[in-house]
């Protein structure tokens, strides 16, 4: 195994074509960390980083622009349009039968169409978000008062920054290695790793010791654990029957349907946090308001949202809900009967058709479920570490663990696979 290691990894430095994807990304990563440096214009770094400091949502729309929040920067937005723009076409599939056909059932070129009205619907959502934005933090002090043309110049800077970080992450994924969204995330995450580390050890306290020990072995077990759900698959029986073509024998071969415990990936995180977070946006956006009953009812939401205890009971139920949700929209077991059927291929047992559709619904609800737990426990995961150790320097953050993970698990079998189609 060792030495099967090496062979490849030999393999990647030699082969030019391997060579130039990789220098591509790292090129590609280092021009996006240099953008997430450019700040917008008459930022005032004190108030930016409190504010920070008590918002989860500004927190997490931190991970997803890459770090370009933590300072206001150009693309301080990040992919975050281009992530919304892609959920909201997902769940248009479910109130448009037509982009549901584009999107199941047209092959490649349907999935590049729905791709592209995706980016389409970026823009509009870059320019909303970006002017939401602005206004929300001139109003908490964050930036300085600005003109008319100074507000637009704003808005315009930063939705084209996230235009152009969504491009620069499409290119990625079409001339280097793995998903170029899913990297400037995970570029953003691990940019962020040295501050936390500084952080940490300038509040190192020798007596918390055993809760710095506790800390880790979490820390490992969930890696191990997040590695185990994410590679997990219930593998379904499958058999092609028999045809016999002339003096042929075809068919007859057995396999087998790999359905994974966690189809959703990282999305219902996202969406939970999207609608209860939402609220709390807006209530932070009235309460400065100048009408004293709309301020004082923003500041009574804002309160009740700040409660750990229903932020993360709340948090918790609605990630175990869009688990399903989620997995409902994308998963899809009459088109996979009728696949099945077509190819000649049936489930031993199980007749084809509705029966087979009805058997993997059954089968998907049930694998769901531990998917759908293992994510609730892993969004809640740095309130509960909070709660225990009582460390808050240091948090493991689910939704990036959940990414840094998948980004590199990702990476590794597609380097497995150029690796091998090289080899042969």
């Amino acid at each position: 195994m060792v030495e099967s290691f090496f062979r490849k990894l030999s393999l990647v430095v030699t082969d030019e074509t391997l060579r130039a994807r990789l220098l591509f990304v790292a090129g590609a990563l280092v021009v996006s960390r240099a953008l997430a440096a450019i700040p917008v214009p008459g930022i005032n770094a004190q108030e930016l980083a409190a504010f920070l400091s008590n918002n989860q949502f500004f927190g997490l729309l931190n991970i997803f622009s890459g770090g370009g929040f933590s300072n206001l920067s150009i693309v301080m937005l990040g992919v975050s349009p281009y992530i919304t723009a892609s959920i909201v076409m997902q769940l248009m599939t479910v109130l448009i039968p037509r982009l549901k056909e584009i999107y199941q059932e047209e092959g490649d070129s349907g999935r590049m169409r729905f791709m592209q009205y995706s980016r389409y619907l970026t823009i509009p959502l870059a320019f909303i978000q970006g002017f939401g934005f602005t206004l929300l933090l001139q109003q908490n002090g964050i930036i300085a008062d600005l003109s008319v043309l100074e507000f637009a110049t704003n808005v315009m800077v930063i939705a084209a920054g996230s235009m152009l970080l969504m491009w620069i992450g499409e290119l990625m994924s079409e001339f280097g290695v793995g998903n170029g969204v899913s990297l400037l995330i995970f570029a953003g995450i691990v940019a962020s790793l040295p501050s936390q580390a500084a952080q940490f050890f300038f509040a190192f306290d020798i007596s918390m010791l055993p809760a710095y020990l506790g800390f880790l072995a979490a820390g490992a077990a969930i890696i191990a654990g997040v590695v185990f759900i994410t590679e997990a698959e219930r593998p379904i029986p499958v058999t092609y029957a028999r045809r016999v073509r002339g003096s042929k024998v075809l068919g007859g071969v057995s396999t087998y349907l790999p359905l994974r415990v966690n189809q959703a990936g990282v999305m219902p995180i996202i969406f939970a946090l999207s609608i209860l977070l939402f609220p709390q946006m807006i209530a932070t956006f009235l309460a400065k308001s100048s009408i004293a009953v709309v301020a004082t009812v923003a500041s009574a939401i804002q309160g009740f949202l700040a409660d750990q205890l229903i932020y993360g009971v709340s948090y918790f139920f609605l990630v175990f809900v869009f688990t399903y949700f989620y997995t409902a929209i994308t998963f899809e077991p009459t088109q996979i009967a009728k696949n099945l059927q077509k190819s000649g291929a049936f489930i031993p047992g199980v007749r084809p058709g509705p029966q087979t559709a009805e058997y993997l619904g059954n089968v998907i609800t049930r694998i769901t479920l531990v998917g759908a737990l293992f994510l609730s426990v892993l969004a809640v995961l740095p309130i509960i570490l909070q709660s225990v150790t009582g460390i808050t320097a240091v948090t493991i953050g689910g939704t990036a663990l959940l990414i840094v993970v998948s980004v590199v698990l990702d990476i590794v079998k597609k380097l497995d696979a150029q690796t091998s189609i090289r080899e042969y």
